[in-house]
């Protein structure tokens, strides 16, 4: 059931080093969920979620101030793009001309590069009016050859906060053929982020038979890896921590810890369809996450290695928060058998998730 919320709040979140200011909108539902979102990268900086005793803590990863997003290359919480996830040495072509896009991840280009959408302040289109579900929508105009992107991208980061839970929704245009991948970076950890408790101890189910394994840089293999008798295998709901340890596995050791794009079941869809559940058995917070998407990359926060200090001065460590990138496979464009990230001008694309929270046990 979808109803209205209470009015967005909107209040500074302070200001970059040549004086741009960032604003911070705050959404509330009925059920005691909220969510602070900032317009530096379209960023969800705060999600506040009741657990199964009533008592209601922050379960994403991030930062106290605006430095700390800027200072960070850790992504949390933000809109990734033109292109999230990886590129093969940030080369791709498209109608016979090669494009280069720079490596910002050894040889490679990672998430739109040194100064994708995560570093860029979005402006906010639109507040919710009176009578709507709580939302924001952010928007901005990424130019032609924007870290090496054809075309000019017109893109808009959508938040709607309501009684079923936080949608996301991406919608894009361009000028020129151009490659998009748009996705969101939060870091979750449902036991709360002040609580001092590992992310590894949730219990994990994923909607999808397979992954794209990867290679020593992380690119694509070009293969579809059945996760059938592999510590990848989460079509049981599974103890994250219980094999991450299993070197074993090379593509586990490659990650070091999981850090790949699953094949989603239901692959490209016009309505989203649930792909992803994640519970915290002490807590009993349970986030179900649904979307239109083809992939989810699943990556156990496997480089956070306590020099990054977040929110609450705590400093973030390997495990302490799991993201879950609803997205298009790593590298497609230089994979044709991958579902296609090519965007034509006359074409809108469109792209929808849904984070669902609700409580387990008594």
């Amino acid at each position: 059931m979808t109803t209205t919320g209470a009015a967005p709040q909107v209040e500074s979140f302070g200001r970059l080093a040549d004086g741009t200011a960032v604003e911070a909108v705050s959404l509330h539902n009925r059920h005691g969920v909220s969510v602070r979102l900032i317009s530096l990268g379209a960023t969800v900086q705060s999600l506040r979620v009741p657990g199964r005793d009533g008592t209601v803590a922050d379960i994403v990863l991030g930062c106290s101030d605006v430095s700390g997003y800027i200072d960070d290359p850790q992504f949390f919480g933000a809109t990734i793009g033109r292109f999230g996830n990886r590129i093969g040495k940030g080369r791709f072509t498209l109608d016979g001309v090669e494009h280069q896009v720079p490596a910002s991840d050894g040889p490679n280009a990672l998430h739109g590069g040194a100064n994708g959408y995560d570093k860029r302040v979005w402006e906010i289109a639109r507040l919710s009016a009176p009578g709507e579900p709580a939302g924001v929508v952010f928007r901005r105009i990424s130019p032609d050859g924007e870290e090496g992107f054809p075309g000019t991208l017109t893109v808009q980061a959508s938040y709607r906060l309501d009684d079923d839970g936080l949608t996301l929704e991406y919608e894009a245009t361009t000028d020129r053929p151009t490659v998009l991948n748009l996705t969101n970076h939060s870091y979750f950890n449902l036991a709360g982020v002040e609580s001092g408790r590992s992310a590894l101890d949730h219990v994990l189910w994923i909607d999808a038979d397979a992954i794209t394994p990867v290679d020593r840089t992380m690119i694509p293999t070009g293969e579809v890896l059945p996760v059938a008798g592999t510590p990848f295998d989460f079509r049981t709901p599974t103890v994250i921590g219980s094999r991450i340890r299993d070197a074993t596995d090379q593509q586990l050791a490659a990650g070091p810890g999981y850090d790949h794009n699953y094949v989603l079941r239901a692959g490209v869809t016009a309505q989203p369809e649930v792909a992803v559940r994640v519970e915290d058995p002490a807590s009993g917070r349970v986030l179900e996450i649904a979307t239109t998407e083809p992939g989810v990359q699943f990556y156990s926060g496997n480089f956070l290695d306590g020099t990054t200090l977040g929110k609450g001065m705590q400093l973030y460590r390997q495990g302490d928060g799991l993201c879950f990138e609803t997205q298009h496979f790593p590298d497609s464009p230089n994979h044709p058998h991958f579902p296609s990230t090519r965007l034509d001008p006359g074409q809108t694309f469109r792209s929808t998730t849904v984070w669902r929270f609700t409580t387990s046990g008594i």
